[in-house]
């Protein structure tokens, strides 16, 4: 797709881990920073990919469910572990998009330099 726009933002959260063995982690934070990259072949009747804004308020609506909450409590991550790979596609899933417009990537870091990326 020639075609690319990216949003950034970002929320704070809490999570335990489900490790490998069964155990959590220890319950710990971070400031998490969410991009999410759309595209399209074409731009729409005003030259975009799509509304900025339109976009920014659905990816804000996802995650006003999480800020400032213990990931781990919320619906989302009841039974899917609160991991940044499983966080990304969260997001990737709750976004409706215009037809003509497809979901890139989500990115969502959770430490400098530690990131995890999903593309459907």
């Amino acid at each position: 797709m020639p075609y690319e726009i990216r949003i950034q933002r970002t929320f704070c959260a809490a999570h335990q881990v489900r490790l490998p063995d069964g155990t959590l982690e220890p319950l710990h934070g971070h400031n998490w920073t969410v991009t999410v990259t759309v595209g399209a072949d074409g731009l729409d009747g005003s030259g975009f990919v799509m509304d900025f804004h339109r976009l920014e308020k659905q990816l804000e609506g996802v995650l006003v469910q999480w800020n400032n909450r213990h990931l781990n409590e919320t619906e989302a991550f009841s039974r899917l572990n609160p991991s940044a790979e499983n966080i990304a596609y969260q997001v990737a899933r709750s976004l409706t998009l215009p037809a003509e417009v497809r979901l890139i990537s989500v990115e969502i870091t959770e430490a400098p330099g530690c990131s995890a990326l999903f593309r459907p």
